[in-house]
This record gives structure tokens, sequence and C-alpha cells, in this order.
């Protein structure tokens, strides 16, 4: 069997303009398990996701906390990954034999302390907003922002993968043919402290380089990046 792995973004999550609801998302979704399914007959699967919607979603909800009580960008990064992991298993389990195990694993990436990144924001995460909604939210926030064509979002840091640490339990699940949801908006931003102690950052890292990085560690026999649901079968069907 080859090994695929396919990672949605964009459209393949939530058009842009979409509300930021759970049935939105989950049409969405849906539409994407039908062609992801496809590629799983007598194949190999990971799927990767991006989340920078979803975590905006969730760090503008954290603002009814007090400043002090606001969940860090890799918490909420985590949540993520749970909640798409679980609306994807769930539609691909409605569509691919029932003997064929899915697993949804979060999914933690090391990256390195002294990362340019961390001094210039570039990731965009959140919905959109006009120039002044955006302003005010920065100032009450203490954001970074920048324009994202005629609209303007929250950035944030974007550092380098460097290590996948559940690259082994990937492994393992690939063996028993499981259907594996991994690295999900680019996995969780942890890095050691001067202690050597794991720690979670606060950041995101950019989905395409994490899941090349998963493509490469596991030797993937095909990697498509897919930012269109009605795009995924048909770029894994070209010949290659």
């Amino acid at each position: 069997m080859r090994l695929n792995i396919v990672a949605l973004g964009g459209n393949a999550l939530l058009k842009r303009g979409e509300p930021l609801t759970a049935q939105a998302q989950r049409a969405n979704i849906k539409i994407a398990a039908q062609a992801l399914a496809k590629i799983a007959i007598n194949n190999e699967l990971i799927i990767t996701h991006g989340n920078g919607p979803q975590v905006g979603l969730l760090a503008l909800q954290g603002n009814a906390y007090k400043p002090d009580e606001l969940y860090p960008l890799d918490v909420l990064g985590t949540e993520t990954e749970g909640m798409i992991g679980y609306m994807i298993e769930q539609e691909m389990g409605n569509l691919v034999p029932a003997e064929r195990p899915l697993a949804t694993l979060l999914t933690m990436i090391e990256v390195d302390p002294k990362d340019p990144a961390f001094n210039h924001p570039t990731k965009f995460i959140g919905p959109v907003y006009e120039e002044a909604e955006a302003n005010k939210l920065a100032k009450d926030n203490n954001w970074t922002i920048k324009s994202d064509g005629k609209k303007w979002r929250r950035v944030v840091a974007s550092p380098l993968p460097k290590r996948i640490f559940e690259i082994r339990p990937i492994r393992w699940l690939l063996e028993k043919n499981t259907i594996v949801i991994a690295s999900g908006g680019g996995g969780i931003p942890t890095m050691y402290d001067a202690d050597h102690h794991l720690k979670g950052v606060e950041a995101v890292i950019d989905k395409d380089l994490s899941s090349k990085l998963l493509a490469r560690e596991l030797g993937a026999d095909l990697y498509i990046m897919a930012t269109d649901v009605q795009a995924v079968y048909l770029d894994w069907a070209m010949p290659q």
C-alpha cells in the first residue's frame, strides 16, 4: 500500500467569509471526507489540517477571562486538534468500512526558542476585520495585526518545525491500517527551556511545513496540499 498524506486547509475546512460555526465546518469536512474515503481505499492515509480560524475564534472567546487567566495559543491549538479531528473521524467513519480504524493524535512539534519568527509575527489566525475594528482589537488585546487582502487579521509567530514527538505512535497506528489525523493546525508548538523541561509556546506552526516534515519522516509516497475540498480527490487521481 502507498502512504498518502493529505493536508487540508483553506476552503477545505471553512470558506472565506463563512460563519465560524460547527455546522459550517462540518458541512465542509463532510465534502472533504467523500474524497478522502476514495483515497483511503487500499492506501495508508494520514490527514493533516489547518486551524487558523478555529484557534482565532477560541482566542476571541477567551477574552471573557481576565488577562492573567487567558489560555495560551498552544493550549488553544490542542483544543482545535481534538475538535477538528473528531469531525473528520466521524465523517470518515460514515464512509469507510466499519473495520477500518480511525484515530486523532494530538501532535507536539519541537521548535527552536531562538527562531527569528518570534520577533516577526506573520501567521494569520482568526476572522477578518475592517481596519478600524482590527486596530481597536489590537489595542485592547495587545495583538499584532496585518492586512490580509482588503481585510485585516491578527498575526502570531510561526517558527519552523524541528521534530515531531509522536512520530513513533503514528507509525504504530499505520501498521494497524489506521487512518490517522495528526499534526493538526501544524501541531502543538513546544520547546525545551534552560532546564530541558518541555513547555508550550505562544505561536502557531505553519501546517504545510509540519505536514511536509511528517511526509519526509515517514517516507510518504504522495503528499497533497488541498486548499479546496472539490480538488482533493482530483489532485490525488492525477498521474504523479
